[in-house]
């Protein structure tokens, strides 16, 4: 198919048809939904996977918090929600460690519930509706890759997409007007640490900010290490956190450069530090004391018998 073709065939504007269920009986009632200024939809796509079922979800959202629904429900703000949406979006990313496909799908539902939950509550005080956010988000999508919806050249790697993306990005806050935000304003300050750290460097990287290879940012864990051990000796305790933090930060600069998630390789860490500590524990037990009663060269070799049991 020529560009030209493809170009027409993206452009033609599909009525999609959605069923909306009722309470009060099995009656039905069917709509078109016509979004503004998108020049493309997704063709083909069987109705189970083309998300035709949300609008059930929505409905039972709607029951919770209804006359006859769930005090507790009720009784939730935006401001509540804020602990559940994390702790959602941080089952979804334990399910996708442990490789756990009905998990994820579960995990996946549960932070689905918490978009849907916040959306009727933004709407309950006029704001917008769910219909806004998906809405908002495929033209989103749409507007910021043109290399796949519009006439642009896909270019070369992911690398030059996501730079692509950060200059649309910029691009449309500059249309937008006011203030310059900055380019690593987009990064949440209340991410954990190590996660900011990466997304920081990947945006910084993104506007040519980064160094050319990975030696270069090897070498800048070298030197920040030699800087941590120089403010060790020294004693100040303010310089040696200023100094810890920044090898962090190399660290995770590091990885990023080796295509490595520091978040997620340091969690997988973690995972293998606590499965074998409780072995060792188990151990500790089955010789009838705990820890504290071993030396440290039997705890050498109880931790090597661990890692050779649990990995």
């Amino acid at each position: 198919m020529t560009r030209t073709r493809l170009r027409v065939r993206l452009r033609v504007r599909l009525r999609v048809r959605l069923r909306v269920r009722f309470r009060g009986g099995a009656a039905r009632r069917w709509g078109a939904l016509a979004p503004r200024a998108v020049g493309c939809y997704f063709v083909g796509m069987r109705e189970s996977s083309a998300g035709s079922t949300l609008p059930e979800l929505v409905d039972v959202m709607k029951t919770l918090l209804g006359p006859e629904g769930c005090p507790w429900d009720k009784e939730q703000t935006l401001e509540t929600l804020r602990t559940y949406v994390i702790e959602e979006a941080h089952e979804v990313v334990e399910a996708i460690d442990r490789g756990e496909p009905e998990l994820l799908r579960e995990e996946l539902g549960d932070l689905l519930f918490q978009v849907v939950f916040q959306a009727e509550l933004a709407a309950a005080k006029g704001w917008f509706a769910i219909d806004d956010v998906v809405r908002g988000i495929a033209h989103k999508m749409v507007r910021r890759h043109p290399w796949v919806f519009g006439d642009e050249a896909k270019g070369e790697g992911g690398a030059e997409a996501l730079a692509r993306w950060e200059a649309q990005k910029a691009e449309e806050k500059r249309a937008k007007g006011g203030k310059l935000r900055g380019a690593l304003a987009g990064v949440p300050v209340a991410l954990p640490a190590l996660l900011r750290a990466f997304r920081v460097g990947e945006k910084a990287a993104a506007h040519g900010f980064d160094w050319p290879d990975v030696a270069g940012a090897r070498g800048k864990v070298t030197e920040e290490l030699a800087e941590l051990d120089e403010a060790v000796a020294g004693g100040a305790k303010e310089r040696i956190e200023e100094e810890l933090g920044d090898l962090l930060f190399a660290l995770a600069s590091f990885g990023r450069k080796l295509g490595v998630d520091p978040e997620a390789a340091l969690r997988r860490a973690l995972d293998r530090f606590s499965k074998r500590f409780h072995q060792v524990e188990v151990s500790a037990h089955a010789r009838g004391g705990s820890l504290r009663d071993f030396d440290d060269e039997t705890l050498d070799a109880m931790w090597e018998d661990a890692k050779r049991v649990v990995g």
